[in-house]
């Protein structure tokens, strides 16, 4: 058998060749594409409060990240607000903060927003829909986070 010692992998049988086409294969379907990773913390902002109206306002920021292959841009959003008492707001929306941001691999998008709730305690969850730069249309998961007044939960 000739030998290659310039060149790694090299293939030796007609069966090793099949052998690397589907190990590359499982590869890329087991590699995500088409993932964004969001994560969001939030802060109730007292000074924008008027707790004797029952209105809350809290701040939250979220970290938007590209940990697929394949360079994706937020498009809008969908947002459903849920307060203690069961009620629900949903916003929709273009972008995020007026920005429609484009995520290379690895990129981080951050931005800080705003809601206000009628109750000291809620939640707020969502989606992102994202459009990749092959065209491909996909939606990125905003895992719930609560919003709550200092000293309410524990």
């Amino acid at each position: 058998m000739p030998a290659c010692p310039l060149l790694t992998g090299c293939v030796t049988s007609h069966t090793d060749l099949q052998s690397r086409r589907v190990s590359f294969q499982i590869a890329r379907m087991t590699t995500p594409m088409y993932k964004i990773d969001v994560a969001a913390e939030s802060v109730y902002l007292a000074d924008r409060s008027d707790e004797d109206a029952s209105r809350y306002a809290f701040a939250y920021t979220v970290k938007v990240k590209n940990t697929g292959t394949v360079a994706a841009q937020l498009i809008s959003r969908h947002w459903i607000i849920t307060d203690s008492n069961g009620r629900i707001q949903e916003v929709r929306g273009e972008g995020v903060v007026g920005e429609q941001p484009k995520l290379e691999p690895g990129a981080m998008f951050e931005y800080t927003s705003s809601a206000a709730l009628e109750t000291p305690v809620g939640t707020m969850r969502g989606t992102y829909q994202m459009v990749a730069e092959d065209g491909t249309r996909f939606e990125a998961v905003i895992p719930e986070f609560t919003l709550s007044i200092p000293r309410v939960l524990h």
